[in-house]
């Protein structure tokens, strides 16, 4: 009769384990659209070509020779990667530049990601005079805007920090409805040759909320 007992008791126990493994299951599946966020893919910003290029080998140490920003990147704080998507600050209503000190551009003033500030030859995408920008977007936010810079002839990337001072405004988009794929055209006036930084703002449509990035690309 013990021996029944006992196995009763651990079959009830096994079955509430397993409903509230069930139940957080469920909280997962439906909390993690709502957290998650997007970036601009093409040209990549930064975190994004990190992640790209070494998120399933970001301990292999021929990262520290082949892509040396990637590497300071990872080691100052590898978090900054693995949430590519999640770049953003709440409630700067349209305040971007009061909002976002110099040197700070590229990590939108959020200190977890202060690595992308730093200078240095990061990896570049090639592009001519008018590109394509594709962001991706998990939850389908949308968007109410973007608002695309590039960096100043006679700014060096590799050597300075970006402030808004090196930047050229070249374009703000309109509106997007909701979708996890959201593509526009960027045409400059041609004048752009060799690394530059592709500055974007992207004022999601849901929620006041702001992101910034950097995407280093190379003018042919």
């Amino acid at each position: 009769m013990r021996l029944r007992g006992t196995s009763g008791s651990v079959t009830r126990r096994r079955g509430i384990i397993a409903l509230a493994i069930s139940v957080l299951a469920c909280m997962f599946v439906w909390t993690t659209p709502a957290s998650a966020h997007g970036t601009i893919v093409s040209p990549a910003t930064r975190a994004y070509q990190c992640w790209q290029t070494w998120g399933s080998q970001h301990t292999n140490p021929a990262m520290q020779q082949q892509d040396p920003m990637c590497w300071q990147a990872f080691q100052a704080n590898a978090d900054t990667m693995w949430n590519w998507m999640s770049a953003l600050r709440d409630g700067l209503r349209g305040n971007f530049q009061g909002s976002t000190p110099d040197g700070q551009l590229c990590s939108n003033a959020l200190s977890r990601n202060n690595a992308l500030n730093t200078p240095g030859r990061w990896k570049t995408t090639n592009v001519g005079s008018s590109f394509s920008m594709r962001l991706y977007d998990q939850a389908s936010h949308g968007a109410d805007y973007f608002r695309v810079y590039i960096s100043k002839n006679g700014f060096n990337p590799a050597t300075q920090r970006l402030g808004w001072g090196n930047l050229d405004f070249i374009t703000q988009t309109g509106r997007f409805a909701p979708a996890q794929n959201i593509s526009f055209t960027v045409n400059t006036n041609g004048s752009y040759r060799g690394h530059h930084i592709v500055f974007t703002i992207w004022q999601a449509s849901h929620l006041d909320q702001t992101y910034m990035w950097c995407s280093d690309v190379n003018f042919g």
